[in-house]
């Protein structure tokens, strides 16, 4: 990991889910439905300004703040590591961004998914997690159980 003011990286992934939309875009809106994708624990209160902050394996927790909610097209929220020099990456609250694009395609949706990062170049690692945790998105949105999240750390 090396770190610049200047850097800025952008992780892009992209599902195709055979969900509606508005079904997706549930997903995102509060914490039971949230966590029952990603994360241990959390809060989430979807709306422009509102806290975002889930503890993603058990072992730290993101934040940020809901810049954009636009039901169920599109949702942007600032991202990053609290804990300081303890935090599992150092990327501090406020300094990333996570946006969210639906579109309809047929009977379903195409998910598009971009995280930028400025200051620190994580190199495959964001795109690594949003893979793992937007394969677990689909899951849950086509109906399914995604089950125990295997990157949990558990004591």
């Amino acid at each position: 990991m090396t770190a610049s003011g200047d850097l800025e990286r952008t992780a892009v992934v992209e599902r195709r889910i055979a969900a509606t939309p508005e079904t997706v875009f549930a997903l995102f809106l509060t914490t039971e439905a949230w966590l029952s994708w990603q994360g241990t624990e959390g809060t989430i209160e979807a709306a422009p300004g509102g806290l975002f902050r889930v503890n993603m394996r058990g072992d730290g927790f993101v934040s940020g703040r809901f810049v954009e909610v636009n039901a169920p097209r599109r949702l942007v929220f600032t991202w990053g590591w609290e804990g300081g020099d303890d935090a599992p990456y150092p990327v501090p609250p406020g300094a990333s961004t996570v946006e969210l694009e639906l579109e309809p395609d047929g009977d379903g949706t195409r998910l598009r998914l971009t995280h930028r990062i400025r200051g620190v170049d994580l190199g495959p690692l964001v795109e690594q997690g949003w893979t793992h945790y937007l394969d677990r998105l689909v899951t849950r949105a086509e109906g399914h159980d995604p089950g125990p999240d295997p990157m949990a750390v558990t004591s």
